[in-house]
């Protein structure tokens, strides 16, 4: 049988993922199990399992990152229902000071889109920016943009939120690992970035809007119904802690002669940190908030689930699908034909072209079809196939995780829902949007390629 050859087949698969997104306006799930099936078709192997090697591919991502996105839509949604997510927000605006209500902003949208969605940290925000606007005079363009760079960092670097899910996934990257390095290079990301917005939106005045002519803006809910610090935060942190001490014990007992305290503190952890266990956990305390706060009824409490879990599942359909459409590309052997044609024998040099590489990929990417979490999957399934060994790569592949997200947020523009809630909910015109937030999303990616590439010198974590 004529076999393909490899950039052909990466082409092909390329091209279908686009096309049917921007092109046909298919969804993602679709569009990459099409592209998935056509590269399987192409690709070397006996022509019967062709078809079913694309279902256990997509079983096997699901398998991985199934259960950990169902939990997290329903802790975020448990979040919002409760107030546990307000109560967060006013804890950094106590923490900061009205005087400086940008930062409190845009810390607590850095911290609240690990677990939340984007879209959802932005709808619970804004009624505040809005808020601290009429209150101090503030800038109305500086807070919603530092509202919303906070929430647009963690949402593509740090797990759970499926983007960042499937890059560690894809890579093999220890999911403990893969929140300490996208913690790493989102902190001072985000403290540059502040000071850009702060220097730009001085530049540029923007009234704020009504949102709806002759409708007021609803009234902040009372302190006294909202919950308690600790466990408003407990939902949020019991995970990262959970597993980011799994893999902190994981990495002190591997390969030494533990004694037996850290046997048995390795064992546990094992299970307390594993991520589905973890998130279960989370959920728990989330819902019983929720139940605590709220009472809601035992029809209402089903159908807030069952809400949540919809809207998770499309996201395990569709990062599945880019899962198996990143298999199917390792069978055409696309990684070792790239390798060949791009590695100069260097392989420090090599890593840091990587680096470059998943960024620019993942940016066109994003830039042609609009979505951070399809360009993030299927950039990840690219760079996966090609990838040399940890040893050889120089550094930890963490840091390539991280370019492709850095990437994923480059060039937001009218294709993408991110710049159309933005218009939309702050009130903002198409060309305000494309001045202000398209821009500073694009800047804050290349400030964090940069700083990813710093870091992939100074603190490889090999």
């Amino acid at each position: 049988m004529h076999a393909w050859s490899p950039f052909l087949i990466l082409a092909f698969g390329i091209l279908v993922v686009v096309g049917m997104i921007v092109a046909l306006r298919m969804n993602a799930f679709i569009s990459l199990i099409v592209a998935s099936v056509a590269v399987s078709l192409m690709a070397p192997g006996e022509f019967t399992v062709k078809i079913s090697r694309v279902a256990e591919a997509f079983g096997a991502t699901a398998g991985k990152i199934g259960i950990v996105i169902a939990l997290a839509a329903v802790i975020g949604r448990c979040l919002i229902g409760s107030g546990a997510a307000d109560r967060i927000v006013r804890m950094f605006v106590g923490l900061f000071g009205e005087k400086r209500c940008e930062v409190s902003l845009m810390s607590s949208g850095f911290l609240l889109s690990i677990p939340v969605f984007f879209d959802t940290v932005f709808y619970l925000l804004l009624p505040l920016a809005r808020s601290m606007h009429r209150r101090t005079k503030k800038n109305y363009l500086f807070l919603v943009l530092c509202m919303g760079a906070g929430a647009s960092i963690t949402h593509s670097l740090v797990p759970p939120t499926p983007g960042p899910l499937i890059l560690a996934s894809t890579f093999g990257i220890d999911l403990g690992m893969m929140i300490l390095g996208g913690l790493m290079v989102s902190v001072p990301t985000a403290i540059v970035i502040y000071f850009f917005i702060r220097l730009m939106a001085g530049r540029i005045r923007i009234p704020m809007r009504p949102l709806e002519p002759g409708r007021p803006d609803p009234a902040p809910i009372p302190d006294s119904k909202l919950p308690g610090l600790f466990v408003s935060l407990l939902p949020v942190l019991y995970p990262l802690l959970a597993i980011s001490a799994r893999t902190a014990v994981s990495t002190m007992h591997g390969g030494t002669d533990a004694g037996s305290f850290l046997k048995s503190l390795h064992a546990c952890t094992a299970v307390l940190g594993d991520a589905n266990f973890a998130m279960l956990v989370s959920a728990a305390f989330a819902l019983a908030l929720l139940v605590r706060q709220r009472r809601p009824k035992r029809e209402e409490l089903k159908s807030i689930v069952e809400s949540s879990l919809m809207s998770g599942g499309m996201i395990i359909l569709i990062t599945s699908a880019g899962g198996a459409f990143g298999e199917m590309l390792k069978t055409a052997q696309v990684g070792s034909a790239v390798q060949n044609l791009f590695m100069d024998g260097s392989p420090h040099a090599g890593g840091m072209h990587l680096l470059f590489t998943g960024f620019f990929i993942a940016f066109l990417l994003k830039f042609a079809q609009g979505s951070s979490t399809v360009s993030m999957i299927t950039t990840s399934a690219m760079m996966a196939t090609f990838l040399p060994a940890k040893e050889a790569l120089g550094f930890h592949p963490v840091y390539i995780a991280a370019a492709i997200g850095f990437g994923a947020q480059c060039g937001n523009w009218m294709n993408d829902s991110g710049f159309w809630i933005f218009a939309k909910m702050g009130g903002f015109t198409e060309v305000e949007t494309l001045k202000t937030w398209t821009v500073t999303v694009s800047v804050m990616a290349v400030v964090g390629l940069l700083i990813t590439v710093l870091f992939a010198n100074w603190i490889p974590l090999e």
